[in-house]
């Protein structure tokens, strides 16, 4: 015991050290090499005959980063060049190519994909060419997917679960893709990350449910139990939410015997009894994991039949200590609750003094939309008082979207929409909450003017928020059943105000609505920022080593970030310079996706604002893994300031977004964050 007491001194000092961030290690990126910079310079000009002569290079360093460059620029006539570098002597060389012809998307590259798989013997490789090849094929060329004998193979059949799970995220399914993904995930000892991106793939199905029950029920109901992924069981609860509909004769079993699920016990050979609604509400209550409770929640189904059993695990969920959890039960209320009464759904919100606002103002909003008509006036005048009280403008944002539920709060709504110095975060949602409100069967057309008239007023503003909300609703036609030429004259000169690229989003958002009404034959182009608006500057980069650390401090704690410099370093440059500028201090998380992401670091603090300037993208060779942070963006190139963090892996994300750090510690901060915490600060870690 006396040697025991001795010991507790060196091990509080080793749990100490272990909180604290380590000092960045002091080494250098690859950035400090002038070839490598002058190819990075060239990617970020989207330059395409300076990249060109690097893919011949006698240095396979050279021909590795020029390649890689291409996954950013994407440009088809790099195809050419880049097809010969699937057979270059260096491995390095060869997955730098395969990435780069996945992520150009171009269809003339499938026959050398595919040829390429037939002879390549490194593992690794083959992955990066069947992901290529799902981001390549298209709806005819689907079955060289399979092509390849892979189900033998337990490396092979990962490498098939990433290309059949690219080309579903691309919408390319068919029913034998559904089966040999099935195939694939019950192949033993499959990788977890294989696992992951096959049941993506599966979630993301559209308008093959029958042949999801048919041929993946049973598999998917163990999986949703069994696995011992949290994000493998998530996305499996996420598809057996499409099955929990699917009538039961549709959801015979495949003929053939299927094997155990990968990183599970044996599968059983029926579902004995067992459905997708009674496994999805287990989950729901049952799960270990917040983020796999929340997928099944979402994925509960609420017909006449299952309601009941769907209702208990939403009311549970209800109390649980989690705010993702509670807010998932009561969006589902709102969406779903059936013969519920207003006011015990109002009871509710003010019963949980420990639920949040935002779980709280959505339990108001399912109880105003399901109370009888005499029961909304009180529930309405309930709200109005606490939108009042209201102590920040996002708990405001939160009871603006209930009030969006009775007509009778047109006037407040408008009133908010346009007060003189009112915070865009209300004034965007005050808005947003009037279109929510014209969108209801039950909204008099005694207001239909009124309502036209808060657009124009809108359009006038030159809010970037309300011109975005006042383009989605000229555009949709049950509200504007003709374009009048009055509305396309007031786009036109909202538009023309716009400062770019620092309002780029809103410029695309009255463009979308200007070809939608002048019936364009193909979408206009977004005048993206070019490099020499805003270069990349390499002396930032280059003082940047790798394994540098970031100290994120927020309202929740502290989150540890490491930067990724070789992988983005525009994106990293220009997070280093905001930084010493104090630019994100007392900035705030404005979106908050329980399981996905959640994101800040807006000067508006609405999600609509930006730094006077816009990176062009770059696609590292990374994935989106939980802790991952990326930029956020309106497109291609128009990247700037806003940031988020993921919860969870997102494999729809890769290659979409750019990823340029990582965090390190304090990810139990990541995942309680909410709409409204509060950006403290940002600093490098010296």
């Amino acid at each position: 015991m006396t040697r025991s007491l001795r010991l507790w001194p060196l091990l509080l000092l080793v749990a100490a050290c272990a909180r604290t961030p380590r000092p960045s290690a002091d080494l250098a990126n690859k950035y400090h090499d002038a070839t490598i910079r002058q190819i990075g310079t060239a990617q970020d000009e989207r330059n395409t005959a300076a990249l060109l002569p690097f893919l011949t290079s006698a240095n396979p360093t050279y021909r590795r980063e020029a390649a890689l460059a291409f996954a950013s620029v994407q440009a088809p006539a790099a195809v050419p060049g880049l097809i010969p570098l699937l057979r270059d002597a260096d491995l390095s060389v060869r997955r730098a190519a395969a990435y780069a012809l996945g992520q150009t998307g171009d269809s003339t590259a499938v026959d050398s994909l595919r040829g390429r798989l037939l002879k390549e013997t490194d593992n690794a490789v083959c992955r990066y060419e069947h992901e290529a090849l799902g981001r390549t094929v298209t709806r005819s060329s689907l079955p060289e997917l399979w092509r390849v004998e892979a189900l033998t193979d337990t490396a092979r059949a990962s490498a098939l679960a990433l290309g059949l799970s690219r080309a579903a995220l691309r919408g390319l399914i068919s029913s034998e893709s559904i089966r040999r993904t099935v195939l694939v995930l019950n192949m033993p000892r499959l990788p977890e990350r294989a696992r992951l991106v096959a049941m993506v793939g599966l979630s993301r199905t559209r308008g093959y449910d029958a042949d999801l029950a048919r041929l993946a029920q049973e598999m998917l109901l163990h999986v949703a139990q069994k696995d011992r992924s949290y994000a493998v069981r998530a996305a499996a609860a996420t598809t057996l939410g499409k099955l929990a509909a699917v009538p039961a004769a549709s959801a015979t079993a495949s003929t053939a015997a299927i094997p155990a699920a990968s990183g599970t016990a044996a599968a059983p050979a029926t579902s004995g009894g067992v459905t997708p609604a009674g496994v999805l509400a287990r989950l729901a209550t049952k799960d270990p994991d917040y983020r796999v409770r929340l997928s099944a929640i979402r994925a509960l189904p609420f017909d006449a039949e299952t309601y009941s059993a769907s209702r208990k695990a939403v009311f549970n969920a209800l109390s649980h200590d989690r705010a993702p959890v509670a807010l998932t039960a009561a969006e589902w209320l709102l969406a779903h609750a059936k013969g519920e009464s207003g006011p015990a759904l109002a009871a509710l919100a003010d019963g949980n003094k420990q639920a949040s606002p935002r779980v709280r103002a959505a339990l108001l909003q399912a109880a105003v939309r399901h109370a009888s008509p005499a029961a909304r006036p009180s529930l309405i005048e309930t709200i109005q008082k606490r939108y009042a009280a209201a102590p920040t403008v996002y708990e405001k944002s939160f009871l603006l979207q209930a009030l969006a539920e009775d007509p009778a709060s047109f006037d407040l709504l408008k009133a908010e929409a346009f007060a003189a110095g009112q915070a865009p975060v209300v004034a965007g949602n005050a808005l947003g909450a009037l279109l929510t409100m014209r969108r209801q069967a039950d909204f008099p057309a005694a207001r239909h003017a009124d309502f036209a008239a808060a657009m124009r007023q809108a359009l006038a503003s030159g809010d970037v928020a309300q011109l975005g909300t006042a383009a989605e609703a000229l555009t949709d036609a049950k509200l504007y059943p003709q374009a009048q030429p009055d509305d396309l004259a007031a786009l036109r000169q909202a538009q023309a105000k716009l400062q770019l690229p620092r309002e780029i989003e809103a410029w695309q958002g009255l463009q979308q609505a200007l070809d939608k009404l002048e019936k364009a034959p193909k979408p206009t182009p977004t005048p993206v920022a070019t490099a020499q608006q805003h270069p990349i500057d390499w002396a930032v980069v280059q003082s940047v080593p790798l394994g540098q650390q970031v100290r994120l401090r927020t309202s929740k704690g502290i989150i540890l970030l490491e930067l990724k410099p070789n992988e983005a370093p525009g994106a990293v440059a220009s997070f280093v310079t905001l930084i010493s500028q104090h630019f994100y201090d007392n900035l705030y998380f404005h979106r908050v996706v329980p399981n996905f992401v959640a994101q800040g670091g807006d000067p508006r603090g609405d999600g609509n604002g930006s730094a006077p300037y816009n990176l062009r993208s770059e696609f590292g060779d990374l994935h989106y893994e939980e802790g991952s942070m990326g930029l956020a963006s309106a497109g291609k190139d128009t990247e700037s300031c806003q940031f988020f963090i993921t919860h969870t892996p997102t494999p729809h994300l890769d290659g979409r977004y750019p990823i340029f750090a990582q965090v390190v510690g304090g990810m139990d901060v990541v995942h309680k964050l909410e709409i409204g915490d509060q950006i403290l600060g940002i600093e490098l870690v010296k």
